[in-house]
């Protein structure tokens, strides 16, 4: 399958083929036909696996196609991400995608000063892409009218809410047209994100992309036991003995992440922290350092993290694993995306035995343990409890467990 064979005009095919993208993702494929035809989309996919494109290509196309019957009077598209680092990357991707149609976009988030965005905003733009907070305030303010909106994409929509931005949304949906396009993606579907749909969406097309195993089969797992005080040390013999491009290290707390940043800077490893103590600008700062490879490591928490997206990522340090079994699969799944191998390694104290446990229960099989020299083994206990999980049968992943997965298929 190719994207001309989705029948996607030249020059948003031309603009993928710089990007070096030749074939569209399992849910591009499934997606684009229904929403190139103006039909509702129902979207379950897990985060990586393309859906910016599966929605950014068809509103470019139907927007470039309709652009001369419609006089310009606020933004035609509104697309509602729930982080900042996601809206603007979904803003990248429409300047990726869109070269050559002469369509304007924006992005306007919160964190930062209003004025350059309201007055982007002044000027006229096809495309919106906004977080929910940002968009509520510029509204009331009598920036944006959303009555000109022809199709409206909800992504993330789990994470959303998640985040408690459910009030927010029903407040936006209320000032949407009710003649409108509706795509609505999500990883996961718990009855509250049913509701919400059903409240959204008119007869929409269901396209579901099912989980896929690759964490386990494109990612190298490996896991050393450590304790807490050592962690420091073994995290610099890691960096010593691996060849590592790049690294994203997650912890569990602001604290932590702060401290594991100025350790490796001060073993003269470029490293940054990001995390929601920090302001947006520092955030943006450390994110283009990331991707222009000038920052080596960054290190995040969970919650920060959502949203980054960096090609060729090496390496995902797990320095203290999570307390959620699911999240350690969405945080692994951040490198060997798009065809590419990476690793993920990962520590584990004595207090943190009951999590890996329940890693080991959620994966096909338990993660690999290896040993550090000068540092303890394997305890015996958990030699026993990853036979046992060795020998249960194949568990699947389930939907939203896997953040892994290619943006787009690469040419090899």
């Amino acid at each position: 399958m190719t994207f001309e064979k989705l029948n996607i005009i030249e020059p948003i095919v031309r603009a993928l083929t710089n990007k070096g993208y030749s074939e569209p993702t399992p849910i591009q494929e499934k997606a684009i036909p229904h929403l190139l035809a103006g039909k509702d989309v129902f979207g379950t996919a897990q985060t990586g696996t393309g859906k910016t494109a599966a929605f950014a290509i068809p509103i470019l196309q139907n927007l470039y196609a309709g652009k001369t019957d419609r006089k310009l009077s606020g933004p035609r598209a509104l697309i509602l991400a729930p982080t900042r680092e996601l809206a603007i990357q979904i803003s990248e991707s429409f300047s990726d995608y869109s070269k050559g149609l002469k369509l304007k976009h924006t992005v306007i988030y919160g964190g930062v000063s209003q004025n350059p965005q309201t007055e982007i905003l002044r000027k006229g733009v096809d495309i919106l892409i906004a977080t929910p907070g940002r968009l509520l305030d510029l509204m009331n303010q009598g920036f944006i009218k959303l009555t000109g909106i022809e199709v409206f994409i909800l992504d993330e929509a789990d994470r959303m809410l998640d985040m408690g931005f459910a009030p927010d949304i029903k407040r936006i949906i209320a000032k949407l047209p009710v003649k409108r396009q509706t795509g609505f993606f999500t990883a996961t579907v718990p009855n509250e994100i049913k509701a919400l749909a059903d409240s959204l969406l008119r007869n929409p097309v269901k396209v579901n992309v099912a989980p896929v195993s690759a964490p386990a089969e494109m990612v190298n797992q490996s896991v050393y036991y450590v304790e807490k005080a050592d962690k420091k040390a073994l995290l610099q013999q890691i960096f010593d003995s691996e060849e590592i491009e790049t690294a994203l290290i997650f912890t569990r707390t602001k604290h932590g992440a702060d401290k594991v940043s100025r350790d490796l800077n001060k073993l003269g490893i470029p490293a940054v922290a990001i995390h929601g103590n920090k302001s947006q600008s520092a955030r943006q700062k450390a994110l283009q350092g990331f991707k222009d490879r000038s920052i080596k490591v960054l290190v995040a928490t969970d919650i920060a993290s959502r949203g980054i997206d960096v090609d060729k990522l090496s390496h995902v340090i797990n320095f203290e694993l999570p307390e959620v079994p699911e999240t350690y699969v969405h945080r692994i799944g951040r490198t060997a995306r798009a065809g590419e191998s990476g690793t993920a390694i990962s520590f584990c104290a004595s207090e943190e035995r009951g999590s890996l446990k329940d890693i080991n229960k959620l994966l096909p099989k338990s993660i690999e343990v290896r040993n550090m020299p000068g540092f303890a083994g394997k305890p015996r206990e958990l030699e026993i409890a990853a036979a046992q999980n060795s020998e249960r049968p194949h568990k699947s992943f389930r939907a939203g467990q896997s953040g892994s997965g290619n943006r787009f298929r690469r040419k090899r």
